[in-house]
């Protein structure tokens, strides 16, 4: 029997739709930047020892990215399971879903953190990094692997509190430990007193540090209860049944972010074959992008929570009106800013690189030719959300599929080597890509087969099968 949904277990199945939005994306997206000046100051201390320490720990990220993005899937299946049992209004099952995705993160991490530690040195080599940079480069990654366990514990955590539909004090983990990053970092990376200087590898232990910090304080909270989830050893008992469960809706999540992490090292590949200036305007027009998607990664996340609570209370319409209207406000915000950068394409760049007339320009050229299809990047992303909160999480691995594989880089391979656009040729496979994508996200959604899809009990199929089975007993009286 299920207790009562604790105050603090926040339920969006009704009431102002927009409201819910805005209350859920704006924390969201202020965390999501809160998390880019991980990197930001990374780069700003690592940049103090030289351009090959900057060299070192750029190698290194799209490998931990890819890492990430093979676990991360365990934090959307969890993310999901958490919100439709929230909606549901069972919170006994709330607790032992996060607990039993909490003991899978756990296992995955540390199986990731040992191949990753040992494979790092190999894994370099196969990429072809110079020797000047591969001592950094090595042990960057490995420290980074072997924090790996505290990365994915409190990406779980952000999982299940957004599950649960508590945002902001995730918010507040991160900010504390943006600010301790900031002061370890100096610390670690040139020494001070009995601390001996570790170069490059010093941001690694810096940030494992503050991951580990916050961990700590994010299942303190889940461990006191006050925020809706009561976690007991009780609930770290394996449950095999609910894990293949996991893992069914995890593995396509897993692969959809692996490819997205795969396609900026595929694209990378592509882009070098064009020359330095190209390799410095792709750089530092995917690095304005990257910011400029995080509302839309910030609105498709809440969106994703709130259609799975609502299709955990059994309102199959609600969760489309949710949908849509994510979709629209994620167009228009976008679209908006994409006409800013469009407008403003030259300053924007130059404040990167203010003295290099060529990257200037390609940069310019390149925001130029993608600025005005920002609005299809944030209708796919919502839709995309809504897709993972019904459960369908495959249809988004298709789509991220489709998108690099059937579209992008081919695009990017044929306009830029056998047309004569050249370069600008892989600039125009971006946008290209983004509104063909959107248009079959949007389609597919409005088929409606995500409607269909229960990966939980609803209270009224509960409701259903309770009435049948009485009527059952009293025939069986009767006869």
């Amino acid at each position: 029997m299920e207790h009562r949904a604790p105050h603090h277990a926040k339920r969006f199945t009704e009431g102002s739709i927009l409201r819910s939005l805005v209350m859920l994306a704006l924390p969201i997206v202020f965390a999501n930047i809160l998390q880019t000046a991980y990197q930001l100051t990374d780069t700003f201390w690592v940049g103090r020892l030289g351009g090959e320490a900057v060299a070192a720990v750029s190698v290194s990220f799209p490998l931990i990215f890819l890492m990430i993005s093979l676990g991360g899937g365990l934090g959307v299946a969890g993310s999901v399971l958490v919100a439709q049992y929230t909606g549901a209004g069972k919170p006994d099952t709330v607790n032992h879903v996060a607990a039993q995705t909490l003991l899978m993160v756990l296992v995955a991490s540390l199986l990731l953190s040992l191949l990753g530690y040992h494979l790092s040195p190999l894994v370099l080599q196969l990429m072809g990094v110079e020797p000047a940079i591969m001592h950094d480069a090595t042990r960057y990654l490995q420290v980074s692997f072997l924090g790996m366990v505290f990365t994915f514990g409190f990406f779980m955590y952000q999982s299940i509190m957004r599950g649960i539909g508590e945002v902001r004090v995730p918010v507040y983990i991160v900010l504390s430990t943006v600010f301790l990053n900031l002061l370890l970092d100096p610390l670690f990376i040139f020494g001070w007193g009995p601390i001996p200087a570790a170069g490059v590898a010093g941001a690694a232990y810096a940030t494992v540090g503050t991951q580990a910090m916050a961990v700590i304080i994010g299942m303190a909270t889940l461990l006191g209860g006050r925020y809706g989830i009561r976690l007991q050893l009780r609930n770290f008992t394996p449950d095999w049944a609910l894990m293949r469960r996991v893992v069914r809706l995890g593995l396509p999540a897993s692969i959809e972010q692996s490819t997205r992490a795969l396609g900026l090292t595929v694209m990378t590949f592509l882009v070098t074959s064009f020359g330095t200036l190209t390799i410095a305007s792709y750089g530092i027009g995917t690095r304005i992008l990257s910011f400029i998607i995080i509302p839309a990664i910030g609105i498709s996340m809440a969106t994703a929570t709130l259609v799975a609570q609502n299709m955990g209370a059994g309102n199959a319409k609600r969760a489309g009106a949710i949908a849509w209207m994510s979709a629209g406000i994620s167009f228009v915000v976008l679209e908006l800013v994409g006409v800013l950068c469009f407008l403003f394409a030259e300053p924007l760049v130059r404040f990167f690189v203010p003295n290099a007339p060529g990257v200037i320009a390609g940069g310019a050229q390149f925001l130029h030719v993608m600025a005005l299809t920002f609005g299809f990047i944030g209708l796919q992303q919502a839709l995309s959300g809504a897709f993972r909160g019904s459960g369908n999480t495959l249809n988004t691995m298709i789509l991220a599929l489709v998108s690099l594989w059937v579209f992008q880089f081919p695009l990017a391979y044929l306009l830029s080597k056998h047309t004569h656009l050249g370069a600008v040729g892989l600039w125009w496979a971006f946008p290209s890509a983004n509104v063909i994508v959107a248009c079959i996200t949007a389609l597919w959604f409005l088929q409606g087969g995500w409607r269909r899809t229960r990966i939980i009990e609803t209270p009224q199929e509960k409701l259903t099968g309770e009435v049948t089975e009485e009527v059952i007993v009293q025939e069986g009286i009767n006869s």
